[in-house]
């Protein structure tokens, strides 16, 4: 009879791990298909959507994103992308509300890739790392903003350590070396953006970044004769 408790004991205790694992499982599936249709989204509203109704729909955008990042506070994936659409919600912006409110989504959203960072650096490719070295050359320095070159370029090179072949991290790598006027060195970066292959399950998105690299690839090419 003992061994028989033993037994069950052993089969319950193997369910309920199951059981747990099964759970898991559920929540990442259900985590990263969140996070690939706020992709998709964000894909379209940046590359296919209107100039005028920019605004209006990364302000949509935004809340889906913060609903999700709110629902899955432990996953890093969720609050790099919430910080990614914060961003296009703040470029959409016009007018006087690009005064007033355009810099407390950038804050926003650097805070959450802070946050995601002490969850998972590594995540998406290092994402966390080539959104916060965009976030730091885009945003205006002190008083206005946290802007920060040094810190942009720290981040851009971990993020091109960490993913070499990712096309977010070449791309970004050579717009912050166009900005800051180093031609020459911007260029290899575009040039592998145009090269690499699309991203899986990304059209929009691939195609809309590669556009943008081969415009940016043909100024930086002129800049440097």
């Amino acid at each position: 009879m003992k061994l028989i408790r033993l037994f069950s004991a052993g089969i319950i205790a193997l369910s309920l791990s199951l059981s747990l694992m099964q759970a898991s499982v559920a929540v990442a599936d259900e985590v990263d298909e969140a996070v690939r249709g706020l992709q998709a989204e964000w894909a379209i509203a940046n590359y296919k959507t209107a100039e005028e109704n920019k605004e209006a729909a990364f302000k949509a955008l935004v809340d889906k994103a913060a609903a999700v990042s709110s629902k899955h506070p432990e996953r890093a994936e969720p609050k790099i992308w919430e910080a990614i659409i914060r961003a296009g919600f703040a470029g959409a912006m016009g007018g006087l509300s690009s005064m007033t409110n355009a810099m407390p989504q950038m804050e926003r959203g650097r805070d959450l890739l802070l946050e995601a960072e002490k969850i998972d650096a590594t995540s998406m490719n290092g994402s966390v790392y080539t959104t916060l070295g965009s976030f730091y050359y885009m945003t205006p320095g002190w008083p206005i903003g946290f802007g920060d070159d040094d810190k942009a370029e720290a981040y851009l090179k971990k993020a091109i350590e960490l993913a070499p072949d990712d096309m977010d991290a070449n791309y970004f790598n050579g717009d912050f070396l166009l900005e800051k006027k180093k031609y020459k060195d911007a260029i290899p970066y575009f040039e592998k953006v145009v090269a690499l292959p699309d991203v899986e399950g990304r059209p929009i998105y691939s195609e809309g970044r590669k556009e943008e690299a081969a415009a940016k690839l043909e100024v930086a090419r002129k800049k440097a004769r």
